[in-house]
């Protein structure tokens, strides 16, 4: 057995941890493992025309002695992309590649998946281990459909793949998320401010509404409820009078949309269609300072959220993850994504990540009135409670 592993979209703490067990595990069972470099971009710029060897940049060896000590850092190993290898703009297709179609509709765009094919086939890689959010995992998806076998591993700091309670990075993202919102209630209490603190999490809020919770912000704006910034700010200013340090603070996902507004994105799409998102926090800052005329403190944490090693919530999820993805390989299966559900581990089957879109449940666990988190009863919810 050959099987070939990679990480894909933004890096969160725990990838480390995943591989070196997925590869741990594989060698005690005398399999050969492939590290694959920046996602499927190292599939997709192999060379064809030149040896493994002379591919290095693209793919090399893994074995227990090259990942002994990378589950010590965050960040990903093998590095990452957010490269789509079935919509690569004509003008960007690396020179290696051997086969390209047109994407139906949008000739600026083709689909190199008969290249990948070829090199996976060159590569002697009998199963692949893509480790990523919806966008990575949704070609892993191409890949099953394809004929290869996939066993995926969710990872998003959003937590925001469909199928799954959990993904790899959610609780690290969360830890730094609560750990800066109280570090910045020094400033903000000391000049007597509001703070608007916005979080990564692209569409879903739940990132927002959990680390909202935990710190105990007063208030808490999720991507999925358009929000009325006159109303935010009347809650504020009262919430900043009954504060004794006379300080607010509000949590905002950088997905959140003001009544009568859109959602602030910037930028080119990237390959899976998406634009950059962020800058709501400031718009809405903008916004409260001339409705209450109450000096702000606008504050990104942006790529602090997924810096550094990752908590034990997450190399536990990692480790897990990656040992169920091996275990179902040594069973003979593939086409599933490993997942946690209700507190257990198990999987499903490898294309639920693109058969729904995972979101807060507004009517369980968030006051839409108020802003804040609703979270009354978690008696017999898992701990997840999504």
């Amino acid at each position: 057995m050959r099987i070939g592993i990679l990480t894909g979209g933004g890096d969160v703490p725990g990838l480390n941890p995943c591989i070196k067990t997925a590869v741990s595990r594989a060698e005690e069972n005398g399999w050969d493992v492939v590290g694959i470099r920046r996602g499927w971009a190292g599939l997709l710029e192999y060379d064809l025309d030149r040896s493994f060897e002379d591919n290095e940049s693209q793919v090399f060896r893994l074995d227990g002695g090259r990942v002994r000590t990378i589950d010590r850092a965050g960040g990903t190993f093998l590095h990452t992309s957010r490269t789509n290898p079935a919509r690569v703009k004509a003008s960007a297709v690396p020179s290696a590649v051997q086969g390209a179609t047109p994407v139906a509709g949008d000739h600026k765009t083709v689909d190199c998946t008969s290249h990948v094919l070829k090199v996976l086939e060159r590569l002697g890689i009998d199963a692949l281990i893509p480790i990523g959010g919806d966008d990575t995992l949704s070609y892993g998806v191409r890949m099953h459909q394809e004929g290869v076998p996939v066993v995926s591993i969710p990872k998003t700091m959003d937590n925001d793949v469909f199928g799954t309670d959990y993904c790899i990075g959610f609780s690290t993202a969360v830890t730094r998320s609560v750990e800066f919102i109280h570090a910045l209630r020094t400033p903000t209490g000391s000049h007597e401010r509001i703070a608007v603190i916005e979080l990564f999490g692209r569409n879903s809020g739940e990132t927002a509404l959990v680390a909202a919770y935990l710190a105990d912000a007063d208030r808490a704006v999720i991507s999925e409820i358009p929000f009325d910034v006159e109303h935010l700010a009347t809650l504020l200013v009262e919430d900043r009078k009954r504060n004794p340090s006379n300080y607010a603070i509000v949590v905002i996902s950088e997905g959140a949309l003001m009544k009568g507004g859109e959602v602030i994105e910037s930028g080119l799409e990237d390959a899976y269609g998406h634009k950059k998102l962020g800058g709501i926090g400031q718009a809405t800052g903008e916004a409260l300072k001339k409705i209450t005329g109450i000096d702000i403190i606008n504050q990104q944490l942006a790529y602090l959220m997924r810096a550094g090693a990752p908590d034990s919530l997450d190399r536990m999820a990692a480790n897990s993850f990656a040992n169920v993805a091996i275990r179902q390989l040594e069973l003979g299966h593939s086409g599933v994504m490993a997942s946690l559900q209700n507190g257990a581990y198990t999987v499903v089957p490898v294309d639920t990540c693109i058969k729904g879109q995972k979101r807060v449940d507004v009517g369980a666990l968030y006051d839409p009135d108020n802003y804040r988190p609703r979270i009354r009863d978690p008696l017999g919810k898992p701990m997840f409670m999504y």
